[in-house]
């Protein structure tokens, strides 16, 4: 019974080192006692509006040395206007890549380690590349990281992808079934956007920004990880420049994460849409105390459909979002593939994502054949 209690809750796992050198926390004590110009730079854990009143005060060229000398910390200060965060971070995975690749070349590690060292660079290495605005990278662990297609200070609409269990930097973009990791999700949702309404200005952000459970065990099963994501799903919302509008995109374990967060999203989030969802933590839309509009979508070969939809004792996250009786508007996802096929491009499901995204409403189509989902809605609110 012990050994299965403990197998179960993970400490059977062999233990090994954390990936790479803590580049982080040694960043986060030299941001500590940092000036610039003689001005105490705020604290790396400062409200949004203080960094942002502080980055406001600054010029370009004092962006840059700070960017340029505590990349990990600027990369992912909340509060940082988006160009000097993209280009912290840029600097940040070139560091982090250096550290990986030589621990690639360290006979002290064991062959899995120094395989997986290469692996980490090699993604470094890919995010670092020129064009690519790189929102929010942490190496420490599993990884953290957030990418924006499109202009994020200039757009209307903003639509933010939530993935689910084993997400992190090494699983944020794949070669192989590309749309089922977050860089094609949000690379697939943008294009489809952009071909809903050409002229609307809109950005979509790819977020690995929490730590995800890994694979299907009682991780998943709980909602300790998705509490930790909310409080920072919502950081993230409360950062983004301008007063553009949110629409959140939760896929599976995401949907968990934007279950818990729901009741403390600010009011610029004007639609929560969850695909191949377990579950919200919530027994219906009034329970989520959100005043968002909550989409959802599962597709009839989603295995997620056997997982029962309840909670006992921390375990499960409760009801069913696709069911008439929790209340969500529900769409159509009728071309879709399975529990991961919810973005792939031209599906109905990203289809209707994208017409989410930019606000047409009046065109969506719904699961139920008629305009349920569609009742209360304005019908087109295009920018």
């Amino acid at each position: 019974m012990v050994f299965v209690m403990l197998a179960t809750t993970g400490w059977t796992a062999v233990h090994r080192p954390e990936s790479g050198t803590p580049l982080r926390a040694a960043a986060l004590a030299a941001w500590a006692t940092a000036r610039i110009d003689g001005r105490p730079v705020p604290p790396a854990d400062a409200p949004v509006r203080t960094v942002a009143r502080f980055f406001g005060g600054l010029d370009g060229a004092q962006r840059a040395r700070l960017a340029d000398g505590y990349p990990l910390v600027v990369g992912n200060l909340d509060g940082v206007p988006a160009a000097t965060r993209y280009r912290a971070n840029r600097l940040g995975l070139e560091r982090a890549g250096r550290v990986e690749e030589a621990r690639g070349r360290d006979v002290a590690l064991t062959p899995a380690d120094r395989a997986a060292a290469v692996r980490r660079s090699h993604r470094f290495a890919s995010l670092a590349e020129p064009g690519r605005q790189i929102l929010a990278f942490d190496p420490t662990g599993g990884g953290r990281v957030a990418e924006v297609f499109g202009d994020l200070d200039a757009a209307r609409r903003v639509s933010v992808i939530v993935p689910g269990v084993d997400t992190d930097v090494l699983t944020f973009e794949r070669t192989q079934r590309r749309f089922t990791a977050p860089v094609g999700m949000a690379e697939s949702l943008y294009e489809a956007e952009r071909a809903a309404a050409p002229d609307s200005r809109t950005a979509v952000i790819a977020w690995a920004g929490y730590t995800a459970p890994t694979g299907v065990g009682m991780d998943a099963a709980t909602g300790r990880m998705a509490m930790d994501g909310a409080v920072l799903l919502r950081a993230l919302i409360m950062a983004l420049p301008g007063n553009s509008s949110v629409a959140l995109f939760c896929h599976s374990y995401g949907s968990v994460v934007c279950g818990v967060a729901a009741h403390e999203l600010p009011a610029r989030v004007t639609d929560v849409v969850v695909a191949g969802s377990p579950g919200m933590r919530a027994e219906n839309v009034a329970g989520l105390r959100t005043s968002a509009r909550v989409w959802a979508t599962r597709d009839e070969g989603d295995w997620i459909a056997d997982v029962p939809h309840l909670e006992v004792g921390g375990l499960g996250h409760g009801a069913d979002p696709v069911s008439p009786e929790f209340g969500a508007r529900l769409l159509s996802s009728a071309t879709a593939r399975s529990h991961t096929g919810y973005f792939a491009p031209g599906t109905d499901s990203v289809d209707n994502f994208a017409k989410i995204g930019t606000g047409a409403f009046g065109s969506v189509v719904c699961a139920t054949g008629d305009d349920a989902c569609r009742r209360g809605t304005s019908g087109a609110e295009q920018d």
